[in-house]
């Protein structure tokens, strides 16, 4: 099981913006999808990202052109760059690693937005 540490959740204002990022314990060039989720209280869980190993990204219509998705290959991590924050932006945000084998998911990090 591929080992995920997630970290860059945190407070922030109304438009603000917050960079999460997620080390894989090992190389993540053979991973086909990496996904970010989020969860806020009482809510299911939203997939909010997507990106493919050749980099084709796709988004929540939520978060279409406020957030990025990208990958690192050399570094292990894949990044959430989170920009125009909103306070129905504020979850729980994980990572999620899926091939055919394996489904690999982060502990999780706070993004709390305040009004």
């Amino acid at each position: 099981q591929v080992q995920l540490v997630e970290s860059g959740g945190g407070f922030v204002q109304t438009g603000g913006s917050l960079r999460l990022s997620c080390t894989a314990s090992g190389s993540i060039v053979n991973i086909p999808f990496i996904n970010w989720y989020r969860q806020a209280p009482a809510k299911q869980r939203e997939l909010v990202a997507t990106i493919t190993s050749s980099g084709t990204e796709n988004y929540a219509d939520s978060v279409k052109g406020r957030f990025t998705i990208s990958r690192d290959n050399a570094k292990n991590t894949v990044y959430l760059q989170m920009n125009s924050l909103k306070p129905e932006d504020t979850a729980v945000y994980y990572c999620n690693l899926v091939t055919s084998t394996l489904n690999s998911w982060g502990q999780g990090t706070q993004v709390t937005v305040s009004s």
